[in-house]
Parts: structure tokens; sequence; C-alpha cells
């Protein structure tokens, strides 16, 4: 049995807490490791190291700071199918699946690479008389990141890439159900260069957590999780002066439009609302035809795709998706299943009964489908977080419109037409931080930034791109005067630069 303790200085570490959790297969249900739960101590030992090492790494100029990232990059290429692998095996998501899940993180260190450009600040020459002004970014120190269990390997490169390019030291607390990528992409930054204590891994479970939101050395903490979760680390994290990016739940609708192609629509769907078993924070898990009609035709194309669904084993690259991550979270899933039959929605496609043939402990759901589902029932208010998708058949535009808009959650939405004014008009008047035009999941690239809105998101700054820089550094503006040697006497106003 393997065990996975911490990655503290460069080395691998064991657990001393006593505490430990079980990490699975998802195809077949077994224990395949058990992963260290760390102790209040141990985190603190990790920040300690983590605060020894950050003051040289933060003079170390940024071009050799960039180096490490170009040379991380490399790393992760040459180790693309180890690294697949693992995290197929220890979250359930296709092959496939895990390479995009890894390439996307990829492409946030690819950005952390222009750190000598994106760390630039401003210079006014004679802003007053003989007086010069500058601006520089300087990093904050220890900054931790909480990142989830559905994506592995991108929310935790999205994290530690620009906060380790900025010149601060980093502690990360991945998921406990599938630890063994990230604990592999420590690794590879030492590989790269990086020195010892500037990433550290710890795992835990809340008491880890509670640990880097009461840690006065930690400076800032990125967090992707449930909304309540979110609240409550930036809650908690405020209340004790850090910076804190907190991202939360999601309910992504697509508007079908009746002039949208309707084909391309139900490939939309089928892709973004049942890829990786539903387990994405931008799946969309809420269909809006607008007019019975085109909802007619909607549901005509899109039974029978959910119905034709290959779900297998995550080794299998012919399967459209593989398992959930784990035993409760295929129980929670099912459990949505019957609230909504019971809230009256019709189950038009039902795959609870599904089983695979040799994976009979393996945590497999089959794609569900519910048609005729209203804004106050549980299934369209709150994040099932699986392979069922609602469809919520809208009278005419406006309605479809205000659907998302007054949501609780703001991540993403996608409207699907062939009208460019109801595009434009969607896409400036939905209350949602991240739209798709024509595109089913709008993610943005590393460059932009990512975030939602409402109880998406909270905290004033977005994920990667120029908000990631922000986020972890601190502005310091410098004006500054050699004197000529000619003296004014003082002065009691307030400076002016006239």
């Amino acid at each position: 049995m393997r065990e996975i303790g911490h990655f503290i200085g460069g080395v691998h570490v064991a657990g001393t807490s006593g505490r430990t959790a079980d990490v699975f297969q998802p195809m077949t249900g077994e224990v395949i490791a058990h992963v260290a739960l760390a102790s209040r101590q141990e985190m603190h030992q990790a920040v300690e190291v983590a605060a020894a090492a950050q003051p040289v790494w933060a003079a170390t100029n940024p071009q050799r700071r960039a180096r490490v990232m170009m040379r991380f990059v490399a790393l992760v290429a040459r180790d693309l199918e180890e690294l697949a692998e693992l995290l197929a095996c220890e979250h359930g998501k296709t092959i496939p699946d895990a390479k995009g899940d890894i390439q996307r993180g990829v492409e946030v260190i690819e950005f952390a690479c222009g750190i000598p450009h994106l760390m630039k600040g401003e210079y006014t020459e004679g802003a007053g008389p003989g007086i010069d002004m500058y601006s520089m970014r300087q990093a904050l120190g220890v900054v931790a990141g909480i990142t989830p269990f559905n994506f592995p390997a991108m929310i935790p490169m999205w994290k530690f890439a620009p906060a380790i390019a900025c010149g601060n030291a980093f502690i990360l607390k991945p998921s406990e159900r599938d630890p063994g990528v990230p604990m592999r992409l420590a690794e590879l930054m030492i590989e790269a260069g990086l020195p010892a204590g500037i990433l550290n891994v710890v795992n835990g479970d809340k008491e880890a957590v509670d640990a880097i939101l009461d840690d006065p050395n930690i400076q800032a903490v990125g967090f992707v999780g449930s909304s309540a979760i979110a609240e409550y680390v930036y809650t908690r994290a405020t209340a004790s002066g850090k910076r804190a990016q907190c991202f939360g739940g999601a309910k992504n609708h697509m508007i079908i439009m009746p002039d949208a192609d309707i084909d391309l629509a139900v490939d939309a769907l089928i892709g973004a609302g049942y890829g990786s078993a539903g387990e994405r924070c931008m799946a969309i898990s809420v269909a809006v035809p607008v007019g019975e009609a085109t909802a007619d035709a909607l549901m005509k194309k899109l039974v029978p795709r959910v119905e034709a669904l290959k779900i297998g084993p995550s080794t299998d690259l012919t399967v459209d998706y593989g398992p959930l991550v784990s035993k409760p979270a295929l129980d929670r899933v099912r459990d949505y299943v019957e609230v909504g039959l019971r809230e009256g929605a019709t189950l038009a496609v039902d795959g609870r009964g599904f089983t695979l043939q040799g994976y009979e402990q393996g945590f497999y759901l089959g794609g569900c489908l519910f048609d005729h589902v209203t804004s106050d029932m549980r299934i369209y208010k709150e994040e099932i977080f699986g392979p069922v998708l609602c469809v919520v058949r809208a009278k005419d535009y406006a309605e479809a419109l205000s659907l998302p808009s007054r949501h609780e959650y703001g991540n993403g939405v996608a409207i699907y037409t062939r009208d460019g004014d109801a595009a434009r008009d969607f896409a400036s008047k939905v209350q949602v931080g991240m739209i798709g035009i024509n595109v089913p999941v709008p993610v943005p690239l590393a460059y932009y930034t990512f975030g939602g809105w409402k109880r998406s998101g909270f905290g004033d700054l977005n994920q990667h791109g120029p908000d990631s820089v922000h986020f972890y550094t601190k502005t310091k503006t410098v004006t500054s005067r050699w004197p000529s040697g000619i003296k004014d006497g003082a002065e009691f106003s307030i400076p002016t630069m006239r």
C-alpha cells in the first residue's frame, strides 16, 4: 500500500499526526493509498521552511525565476503520459481528459514565464519640479493555495505558478482524495531548478485548512471548492488580515435560441454537460431552450445522445467519461435524481441502473436527463456536480436571460444563436462572470482572468492572467527628488506638483 506524506523543503516527509485518509481508485472502488493528514504543528513547520527560503528567491531576478518555469513546462511535457495515468487513477476522469487538465495548468505556467514583463512598474520623469515617480511590484512573502479534487493538476498550477514567479514561497494544500499529481508536480519543480522550500505540499483536511487561515506568516490564500467553504475560507482569512480569492460553486446555463443550430447545440451539451462525469465547476448543468418548438427539437435529439453515452474505466480511450471520484459523491448525485423526481421533473433518461461488468464496485453513474425543470426546484437551484443535465423551458428570450442572471451562482453561461445582435445583447446584460457565445465551456485562456460572480466568487481579484500578478504582489510607489543645493524652506501645506 502506497503511503503519501508531505513534500516540505524539497523532500518527501512522513506525516506525524497519526491521522490518514484513504485514497481510492474510482474505477474499481479499491483503496490504493493512504495519505497523511497534517496537524497544525506540521503546517506551521512547513510555513517556517517556506519563510526561511522566500527572501533569497524574491531577490532572484525575474528572468531566472522565469527560466525555472520554462524548464518545468518541458519536464511536464516529458512526463505527460505518467502524470495523466496517475491523475486518471486517483480521480477517475479519462486519460484524454486528464491530459486536458494538465495542459490547461501548463498554459498558466507559460503565462508566468513572462513574469519579467508582468512585474514591471511605472515611471514618470518630471512629475513635479525635479521630482520623478516610479512604482514597483514586490512579493508578499509566504502564500497558500487550497485546491479541489476535480482538477488536481490544473488548479494547483493556476495557484502556484504566478505566486512563485512573483517571488513568493507557496504552501499547497491539495485535495486528500487525489494527492498524487500535486506531489509529483512539486518534484518536477525541484528538478526544474526551484530552490527547496519555495513550493511545499502539505496534505490534510479541515485542521490543515484552519492552520493556513490562522497562521500569521501566510499573507494570502487562494481557494477553489464549494461556495459554503469558499465563504468560510474568505471570511476567516480576511478576518486574519490576509488577502483571499475564493471560488465556489456554479450552475452554468446554456441558452439555445430558436435560430440556433440544434445539432451543434446538442454536441455542446453532451460534451459540456457529461464530460468528466459532470465534475467540473464550468460544466453546463442547465439547458434553456427558448420556445416550446426549440425545446421539443432539442429533446428529440438530446435523449438518444444521452442514452448512447459510453461510460467505462478511465484507461479506456474510447469512453466518454469515467466514474465519479468517490462513493459519497456517487450517492450524493443519486440522491439528487430522487429529489428531482419528487419535485415533479420529468426524468427523460435515467442512468442510475448503469453497471459495468468487472467494475461492479466502481463509482459509475449513467447519464441522467431531466425535462420540465422549474426554477423553484432544488435540482435547478443547487449544484449537483455529476452527469445530470436539467432542461428548463423558457417562453422567450427575456425569461432565458433572467434565469442565469437571477441565480445565486454566476460562474459561466453560454448562448447558442446565429443572431449577432442577440449574442451581443446577452453578453452585455447577463449577470455572470464568464460568457460563451457558441462556446459551451467559456474558460478564458491563461492571459485573461478566470472568475465568477455572486456566490461563485469571493474577493476582488480573479485567478490567472493579470489579476494573479496583482493578487500575489504589493505595489510600492516612490517619489524621488535629488536636491540641487537650493533650500526652499519648510512647507506646511500638503505637497503638490505645481
